[in-house]
């Protein structure tokens, strides 16, 4: 297995794709077991929009448990590895999570998309509404504590459910076709269309591009095919020794 650095160049852009295995290592549950439930709940009833329509108050207690267990969390040295590669390379630096946590913002990260969602805010549950997606730290553990937005329709979590489209696609699709170096940290490669990724490397290769795909994780992931090298380890074990930022080309 290789274990030496990933050399970036000062032009080289890169882009990072992270999954529930960085945050399960701050002590985030991930909370779907073998058997497809999250805290004894199917999926269909906390995390999609059939299950809010029928009892919001249950999804909302799934929720409001959610942010009190990570705000019990703390970054860990994978997600400061990579605030630190961004505050090298600035703009060329990409980051996209799968998490709803906010690890990697306390970490250090600034350019931050999470493409399903973020656990601290809240919005309206009307589409047509409008009103902008808001920081949120309540705890809604009762329907009657449900608030409410100005337009008279509940607040719900800003969190991208079973059936929903994830959020920035165009923007997240645009930075992976960009870039020089494409590493996937913590994921299953079963989830779409995030495990998709990964194929739009393989097709600029195809084309003639000389952009790679790296995956890191404990075991290699569904789709290891589609990458040209995998690391295998825990991400706090990896990430901290994965880059190399050169300061220049002679090095």
């Amino acid at each position: 297995m290789n274990s030496h650095p990933i050399s970036i160049a000062n032009h080289q852009r890169v882009v990072v794709l992270t999954g529930a295995g960085i945050s399960a290592e701050s002590g985030i549950r991930t909370f779907r077991d073998a058997g497809g439930l999250w805290e004894n709940h199917r999926i269909e009833e906390v995390a999609s929009p059939e299950g809010w329509a029928a009892d919001p108050g249950n999804v909302w207690r799934f929720y409001s448990a959610r942010r009190a267990q990570a705000r019990e969390c703390v970054p860990n040295a994978a997600h400061r590895a990579l605030a630190d590669l961004e505050s090298k390379i600035g703009e060329r630096f990409e980051l996209i999570t799968q998490n709803v946590d906010d690890l990697h913002e306390r970490g250090g990260s600034i350019r931050v998309l999470h493409m399903h969602g973020e656990l601290g805010l809240s919005r309206c549950e009307d589409p047509t509404c409008g009103t902008e997606p808001f920081l949120d730290s309540r705890l809604y553990e009762s329907v009657d504590m449900i608030a409410r937005c100005a337009c008279g329709a509940r607040i719900r979590p800003h969190i991208v459910w079973f059936g929903e489209e994830p959020f920035e696609m165009h923007r997240i699709q645009a930075a992976v076709l960009r870039c020089d170096l494409f590493v996937v940290i913590g994921t299953s490669g079963s989830v779409y269309p995030a495990a998709g990724l990964v194929n739009l490397i393989a097709t600029r290769r195809a084309d003639g591009a000389t952009a790679r795909a790296i995956y890191v994780g404990p075991e290699p992931p569904l789709n290891a095919s589609s990458f040209q090298e995998i690391r295998l380890g825990t991400a706090c074990e990896i990430v901290p020794t994965l880059f190399h930022v050169r300061e220049s080309e002679a090095e």
